[in-house]
């Protein structure tokens, strides 16, 4: 088969659209490399924030989201991905390698891209609204595509999983050392790479895979009402550095494909920190066939969140013309 690379206008353009990908405390942990025949993303672990995620589950999880992201702005401009995951065994930061054949897009395709800028996380109480069965059975659908297992937390596992948040979140809460370093990460004004404080719900929540506190924000969410979220758990049937990147790519699918349906989604990876809610998550709610990976609430929300700054292009692409597969 022979593969080529688009010009640099649809490079620039599929790249612009991989960068908008949810990533812990919107860090945005890649980096991305251009050969004569190929795209190659990276970890990029000084990207990591203090005190949080010290063996990188989240930072690969969240680079999984972006080559989705990748993937999906490809195939709605003209081109199919083929994707070497972890291609390089001596380099475990060389998460994959994308090379790209001629395609024609299906309205799927496109509908999908377009969500990506649509995409928000949102952490207030969502609405009563029942979400329609086979919204859930499209997700789940989609997730399995990649290799993923999702399933709805149902009572009394979910108010288990609820409660869970609610404590973790807590815990971090009161974890002086976490506290003021995501708080000065939070409190970066106007700053890419950061979680501005002014775009983050009043109960400490904050955009892309929440995992604790951060500076005090201004938007308002009415804790007095009941939240009606679902809550999904997705998994996968290990969990090492592939699985963990598999794992971001399905729940990408999951968001997009939320979003595409016009439903609210929130990505939630701090309460499975927890060895116990891990086990009661996995016996409970995956049958102990699979991994936690990350918790996803989704229901229906009234209006949509602010955008998040992000980094540019330019920022996180490194030019090189060897190609490792010459």
């Amino acid at each position: 088969m022979y593969h080529e690379l688009p010009d640099d206008n649809t490079i620039h353009t599929a790249l612009e659209l991989a960068l908008r990908a949810p990533s812990v405390h919107n860090v945005q942990p890649w980096r991305w490399r251009i050969t004569d025949r190929s795209v190659h993303l990276d970890l990029d672990p000084t990207r990591a924030p203090p005190y949080a995620d010290p063996v990188q589950r989240d930072l690969v999880l969240s680079c999984g989201a972006a080559l989705h992201h990748l993937n999906v702005a490809f195939a709605a401009l003209g081109w199919s991905a083929v994707v070497h995951r972890l291609p390089n065994p001596v380099d475990p930061n060389h998460l994959a390698a994308i090379e790209l054949v001629r395609h024609r897009p299906t309205p799927l395709d496109i509908a999908l891209s377009a969500a990506i800028a649509q995409r928000r996380t949102d952490r207030r109480h969502y609405a009563s609204w029942p979400i329609p069965p086979g919204y859930l059975g499209l997700v789940t659908e989609r997730a399995a595509a990649l290799g993923a297992i999702v399933r709805q937390a149902a009572d009394p596992a979910h108010d288990h999983l609820a409660e869970a948040i609610r404590k973790s979140a807590a815990r971090h809460a009161t974890d002086p050392d976490n506290r003021y370093a995501l708080s000065d990460w939070s409190d970066r004004r106007n700053t890419a790479g950061c979680v501005p404080a002014e775009d983050t719900p009043s109960q400490g929540a904050e955009d892309e895979l929440p995992v604790g506190d951060v500076a005090t924000p201004p938007l308002v969410d009415n804790a007095d009402e009941t939240d009606y979220a679902k809550l999904l758990v997705l998994g996968t049937s290990a969990l090492d550095r592939l699985s963990r990147l598999r794992a971001g790519e399905a729940m990408s699918a999951v968001l997009l494909t939320a979003t595409n349906v016009g439903l609210a989604t929130c990505a939630l990876t701090e309460p499975l920190e927890i060895a116990d809610v891990r086990r009661m998550v996995r016996r409970s709610i995956l049958y102990d066939i699979a991994y936690p990976q990350v918790v996803i609430r989704i229901g229906w929300a009234p209006i949509s969140m602010p955008t998040l700054p992000r980094r540019l292009v330019e920022d996180v692409v490194e030019p090189t013309d060897r190609d490792p597969f010459g």
